[in-house]
């Protein structure tokens, strides 16, 4: 008794399959184009560039030029440079001062609400302590109260301490970010594995050591967040320094150009408005660039825990 068997030769079989696979694989859909988000994303890069864009072309003009020249659009003479050089000289260089002033307040301020900001996030999310919720309410009331309604508050009782018209009444408001706060609080629950921080204790680490050496690693994207919140809220920062300080040596930039904007409209005050142009533009390169060297840290923070394990 026969039986016949039919057999495929083994390359006749994997053509076959090469076959069968070859529409699955060009068959993948492409991201559907959305007309009505890339006319939204267009609109929104416009209003983005557009503020831009007008103040590096006026910071290019003379004060005659920025008066009789189109906004959007270069004047006769390119004095970029002559202006920069005006900027940083006029006033026996005022604008320095003004310059090394914001960095104190971003350096001590900022750097020092970061660092708040860090320990009492991590102590939050991983001890388990009486009051913890307590504080979870305090820190999400105190992100929903604007910060101008504590100014005047704020004034009153400095006044009282006797630091008023000194660098500290802007540093030490300064040192408190509840967003700031808050931030690390929930970064730090999800990117530190409880599991790592036992385990290194019972390799006999201590809670300082096992922070430094671990906890602080993993915790980079979301510091580096932290440090773009704070330091764009008080480099940027104008309401605080206006009623706190009186004294123009101890100015940052952001009053120091609004002085320099209202001398047109005082009694025999100078128009500068193409230094005041210019001095805006070189206030926000350090922003620019910040963002530009700590840019792949802080999408590496936005994209921490998005895969789930």
């Amino acid at each position: 008794m026969s039986t016949d068997v039919t057999t495929t030769p083994p390359s006749t079989a994997r053509r076959r399959r090469l076959t069968t696979l070859r529409p699955r694989v060009g068959s993948r859909e492409r991201p559907r184009r959305s007309a009505v988000l890339t006319a939204v994303t267009g609109i929104v890069l416009v209003y983005s560039l557009v503020p831009l864009v007008w103040l590096f072309i006026n910071a290019t003009k003379t004060q005659e030029g920025l008066l009789s020249s189109f906004g959007l659009w270069f004047a006769g003479d390119f004095a970029l440079w002559d202006n920069i050089v005006q900027t940083v000289s006029y006033d026996d260089g005022i604008f320095l001062r003004w310059f090394a002033n914001t960095l104190l307040y971003v350096v001590v301020g900022a750097g020092g609400a970061t660092f708040l900001a860090i320990i009492g996030g991590y102590a939050l999310a991983k001890f388990d302590f009486p009051g913890k919720r307590g504080v979870f309410a305090v820190v999400i009331g105190a992100i929903a109260v604007p910060g101008t309604a504590l100014a005047v508050p704020t004034f009153l009782m400095f006044s009282r301490m006797g630091l008023t018209n000194t660098p500290w009444a802007v540093i030490i408001p300064s040192l408190i970010s509840p967003f700031g706060l808050y931030l690390m609080w929930t970064f730090a629950s999800e990117a530190i594995p409880t599991e790592l921080l036992e385990a290194a204790r019972m390799d006999g680490a201590g809670e300082w050591r096992t922070f430094l050496s671990i906890s602080l690693r993993l915790l980079s994207p979301g510091v580096v967040t932290v440090v773009l919140f704070t330091t764009v809220a008080t480099w940027n920062n104008y309401f605080l320094p206006l009623i706190m300080l009186k004294d123009p040596d101890w100015y940052p930039l952001t009053i120091g150009l609004n002085a320099w904007n209202a001398q047109a409209a005082t009694a025999g005050g100078e128009a500068i408005f193409n230094l005041v142009i210019t001095g805006s533009l070189l206030t926000i390169v350090p922003l620019i660039a910040a963002f530009l060297l700590l840019q792949r840290y802080w999408q590496s923070g936005l994209a921490a825990g998005s895969v789930k394990e």
